[in-house]
């Protein structure tokens, strides 16, 4: 008995050498992380020795995308920055690769062995590796080339959008200082292009580079008509596609993400026909009857005009002169306009509801809406910097949701960006190939905004994917061709299809000053029958004094 019984001490024993054993373990596997720890913190401690200056300021610019600028605006040093990177689990002991490639940036490749790297091996891993964009690398190349006479001329350029107050800046602050106003962002590049010609031939090209690199894609530089066997057919709604050719201004935002939430999909009996022959369309739609366009009450055009916004969307200057010019050209039409300035994601959505409800549709013959704003693939910014998907505005009006406007045309126009890609032209010559056209079907359609009905119109002014132009004094080169055809065409009895395409050709012949911006606007529309607008007694308003 006395056996049994001291068997649970030794158990006990056994067991308390068995703690012992885990912790002598424990903590020996704590000193090595430590001592791993320790050795990383010198390498890094090394490292920084060897920076001057010129060096964390480099370093600091280039993680301009990757860390706040009120915590950079602290740094001192480069472990200040290590420390930042760590926080943010850019930087470990395990992976060193970003701080690899910003020394490889700044050309301090003597460090790189002090992460277990060469010149060679971050140049191999930068492709699937690298976290500093392209946009961030062409402006600290700029920085690099930027004189002390060059720096003078630029500051002297920009002075009235420099402070008042006199500073001296290095190229990198400069540079800083434009994108905190806003001046200078990853999609807008248009300020430095104009300063870079007035100073050196040869920071423009560093532009141009990055640019060119941006619209690579072969889609982004066909400058032929596109042929309707080059793209994907599915019946009912009709894209028109023609010269690719497009445009700039800036957005900010996960496209992907949205397309994914916000794009519906289509029903199985849904189909898409994609046409670039125009005359094809032209054919079909002289056997068409037209839509009654004789109603007892007056239309209405409804204009939302988005200039401010209230975060990092820049002012969408020239937008007014849009607004006013379709409130003239739309009243000489015949129709009420209606124009709502500056509205939020959740005003738009309201609005929408309001008109949706709104019972005297049932007296008027159709229903237009414009909206003017910044936008991303397919919807648009509120002023709040939300999105608004353009086909949950237009679901609105569907025969199911507002009754009133059933089988009357439904007219939209949209001048909004679509995306962060800049056209290009492209020069054919007689014997050269059509680019492959086989990657555009990954894009968003702006039929994928049309609600599966009949009697829809979306005007586009700029194909998915892609910036549109506008200018600061004059508008949008999509909305002012718009006006001008409607002037021209509507008073020769010409129906709005047959406007839209000469619209095309009118946009898509405009070039910007430097000859290397192009837009291609896309109208998308379900109409079953040719829409006239009636012929107006009073002249165009550009023929009244």
């Amino acid at each position: 008995m006395r056996s049994a019984e001291r068997c649970p001490q030794r158990s006990c024993r056994e067991r308390g050498r068995g703690r012992n054993s885990r912790k002598r373990e424990t903590v020996g596997s704590s000193n090595m992380e430590d001592d791993v720890s320790l050795k990383f913190r010198q390498q890094l401690l090394l490292i920084d020795e060897n920076l001057v200056s010129e060096d964390v300021a480099a370093l600091k610019f280039l993680c301009t995308d990757l860390l706040p600028f009120r915590k950079l605006e602290g740094v001192k040093s480069a472990v200040d920055i290590f420390q930042l990177l760590m926080a943010e689990e850019y930087l470990n002991e395990e992976d060193t690769f970003l701080l690899a490639e910003l020394l490889y940036r700044i050309k301090c490749h003597s460090l790189l062995n002090k992460l277990g790297y060469t010149k060679e091996k971050v140049q191999e891993c930068l492709h699937e590796k690298g976290r500093v964009s392209p946009y961030r690398q062409m402006l600290y190349e700029l920085s690099e080339n930027i004189t002390d006479e060059m720096l003078k001329d630029i500051i002297f350029l920009l002075q009235n959008c420099l402070p008042k107050r006199r500073i001296t800046l290095s190229a990198l602050e400069l540079l800083i200082l434009l994108e905190k106003q806003g001046l200078l962002t990853e999609n807008n590049v248009q300020m430095l292009e104009e300063v870079c010609m007035n100073v050196s031939p040869d920071l423009l090209e560093t532009v141009n580079c990055y640019k060119r690199a941006k619209v690579s894609l072969p889609q982004q530089e066909n400058s032929v008509p596109v042929k309707e066997s080059s793209l994907s057919h599915t019946g009912h709604i009709r894209v028109f596609s023609s010269p690719q050719e497009t445009s700039i201004k800036p957005v900010n935002s996960n496209i992907n993400d949205y397309k994914a939430a916000n794009l519906l999909q289509w029903s199985p009996e849904m189909k898409l026909e994609l046409s670039g022959e125009f005359s094809n369309i032209e054919n079909e739609s002289k056997k068409m009857t037209s839509y009654k366009m004789d109603g007892p009450q007056q239309r209405v055009c409804l204009v939302i005009n988005n200039v401010n916004f209230e975060r990092s969307l820049q002012e969408r200057k020239g937008s007014c002169k849009d607004a006013e010019e379709l409130r003239r050209v739309f009243t000489w039409l015949g129709l009420d306009v209606r124009t709502y300035t500056d509205l939020t994601a959740q005003e738009i959505k309201e609005l929408m509801r309001t008109w949706q409800c709104w019972q005297d549709h049932k007296d008027r013959d159709c229903f237009i809406c414009c909206i003017l704003s910044h936008g991303e693939s397919g919807a648009i910014y509120g002023k709040d910097e939300e999105l608004v998907s353009i086909r949950m505005i237009m679901s609105h009006f569907t025969a199911k949701q507002c009754p009133q406007l059933a089988e009357k045309p439904k007219l939209f126009f949209i001048q909004a960006c679509q995306g962060k890609d800049i056209q290009c032209p492209v020069y054919v010559e007689a014997d050269a190939q059509i680019p492959d056209l086989s990657s555009m079907q990954q894009n968003i359609s702006p039929s994928e905004s049309i609600p599966e009905e009949a009697d829809f119109l979306l005007g586009m002014a700029t194909i998915d994917g892609y910036v549109s132009f506008r200018h600061v004094q004059q508008g949008t080169w999509y909305i002012q061709a718009l006006c001008s055809k409607l002037q021209l065409l509507v008073p020769r009895g010409e129906d709005i299809l047959s406007i839209l395409t000469e619209v095309n050709e009118d946009v898509g012949r405009r070039v910007d000053r430097l000859g290397t911006k192009k837009q291609m606007p896309q109208p998308a529309y379900t109409l079953r029958r040719k829409f006239i607008f009636p012929i107006p007694r009073d002249p165009p308003p550009s023929q009244q004094h």
